[in-house]
């Protein structure tokens, strides 16, 4: 079985790590890389929607960056413990007419000893905005070390 360090139990200072190692993959927006982070039978819940195991994963997220385009993410650590994390976070995005929104979200983490999330509850809410209303300005990927955080940002 692959492993994806680090590995629970966590510490404050390896849960940042798997909080950054998520955002860094989801900004990829590469569905197939980021499905490598969860367990064979993950399940999630993401708003109203389910998806359990990875091929239904990579084509939830594949239906999300059709329609979110320009996505850029920003998570933060809440809470943890032992193997579970707690994080909030916001991305901006716009749909295909051009409208720009900024979404807010928690999420909870569950993962297996090998690293693995198995488990992903989400709640976001949708915020429209105008474009001159954006924080995130860096090119699309991974967001730059000195790009302030949710907590610089106000957010």
């Amino acid at each position: 079985m692959t492993q994806r360090p680090p590995l629970p139990p966590f510490t404050r200072e390896t849960a940042i790590e798997k909080v950054r190692q998520a955002e860094d993959g989801w900004n990829t927006r590469n569905p197939e890389k980021v499905s490598l982070a969860y367990s064979e039978d993950s399940r999630w819940r993401n708003r109203a929607e389910f998806a359990n195991g990875r091929d239904e994963i990579v084509a939830f997220l594949t239906r999300k960056w059709n329609r979110e385009l320009d996505y850029r993410l920003i998570k933060e650590l809440w809470a943890f413990e032992g193997n579970r994390i707690a994080v909030r976070f916001a991305y901006e995005c716009h749909d295909d007419s051009g409208n720009w929104f900024r979404s807010y979200g928690n999420e909870n983490w569950e993962f297996d000893d090998h690293g693995l999330m198995r488990l992903r509850y989400a709640c976001i809410n949708d915020l429209p905005i105008e474009e001159s209303e954006r924080k995130y300005h860096w090119p699309l990927g991974r967001r730059p070390d000195d790009h302030p955080g949710l907590s610089d940002l106000g957010l």
